[in-house]
């Protein structure tokens, strides 16, 4: 065991996550299958020109790889999650000590659609935000077991996985998800957010539309948008779901529902007038303003101009159950 441990050396990968659908089942969110590179620093002899060439292709600093492959440690990451192109380029190298670790990198094929709702996963493959991290657990895949072997010098000469077992294990415990949310409802809500926010030149932008009959969310947009492929060349601020994390008081949006409890009741029309008091109205210690003082008003009139003390006479005629 001790003869072991001076030998070998554990390195885990995160596995495959589990798919995130929208409710007609198309793919907001998938694992495709990457490389990361890595280096065995003592396998290295000139490290120097080793880190040159890397840095090239890699379009990582010269001085941070030096850094890297100067490191008394058995193995070092490289860069995670390296494109196609980049990976050919470095085979093509036949450099010593360098290897290729296979892995995941999350994918989201709609780019900007619904991204603060999905949000994303770090380079190690567990959820940082919105839905990714809320149900982190259940997409996440078992993570694979790779085995590093060394000899008396710290050079690794030989690798084992136990790739069958953890694909396994990946089919067992990996969960996909999906969603109430519509792809094509989400892309409507999300243009026309859009194009709110620009024509007001508002900071931000919040909407979300929901079935009346079940209360599911079908569409939940936030603005500015950011990309989860590459969320790390957006501001912080645009990753979060303002419509789940930001209270605010909903002020005058309630007297819809008042005006259709009313109606709802059958002891009012859209023309049932209502006394407004001028402006004040009192209610024990407290004194209902409007921001315009106004006398007989329909229940139409109300909600047009949005009059608190009409609102309150309409719950007053009606009682608390109905609103209820």
């Amino acid at each position: 065991e001790r003869a072991a441990n001076q030998y070998a050396k554990d390195l885990v990968t995160a596995g495959k996550r589990g798919v995130i659908y929208d409710r007609n089942h198309h793919e907001m969110a998938v694992s495709i299958g990457t490389t990361s590179l890595a280096a065995y620093p003592s396998r290295i002899q000139d490290k120097r020109s080793v880190a040159r060439a890397l840095a090239k292709i890699l379009d990582i600093s010269q001085r941070k790889l030096a850094k890297k492959l100067n490191s008394q440690r058995t193995f070092v990451w490289i860069k995670r999650h390296v494109s196609p192109k980049e990976l050919s380029e470095v085979k093509a190298l036949d450099l010593n000590g360098i290897d290729f670790i296979p892995s995941y990198s999350r994918f989201y094929p709609n780019k900007t659609l619904a991204a603060q709702v999905l949000g994303f996963t770090g380079t190690d493959g567990h959820g940082l935000e919105g839905v990714e991290y809320y149900y982190d657990k259940m997409l996440r895949g078992q993570d694979n077991s790779l085995v590093i072997l060394k000899d008396a010098l710290g050079r690794g000469f030989a690798k084992e996985t136990k790739a069958a077992e953890a694909s396994a294990a990946t089919a067992d415990q990996a969960k996909n998800i999906v969603l109430s949310i519509d792809r094509t409802i989400q892309f409507i809500a999300e243009k026309a957010l859009g194009e709110a926010v620009e024509q007001f030149s508002a900071k931000s932008g919040m909407a979300i539309v929901m079935d009346p009959q079940t209360g599911a969310i079908l569409a939940m947009a936030n603005v500015p948008f950011f990309n989860p492929n590459a969320f790390g060349r957006f501001p912080r601020e645009s990753w979060r779901n303002r419509a789940i994390t930001d209270p605010f008081e909903p002020g005058s949006t309630m007297k819809i529902f008042t005006a259709s409890a009313a109606l709802e009741s059958g002891t009012c029309t859209p023309s049932t007038i209502f006394y407004c008091e001028n402006g004040e109205y009192r209610i024990g210690r407290n004194v209902i303003h409007d921001t315009h003082p106004r006398g007989w008003l329909s229940l139409q009139q109300i909600v047009k101009y949005s009059s608190n003390i009409g609102v309150v006479k309409v719950i007053e005629s009606i009682g608390p159950d109905p609103l209820y």
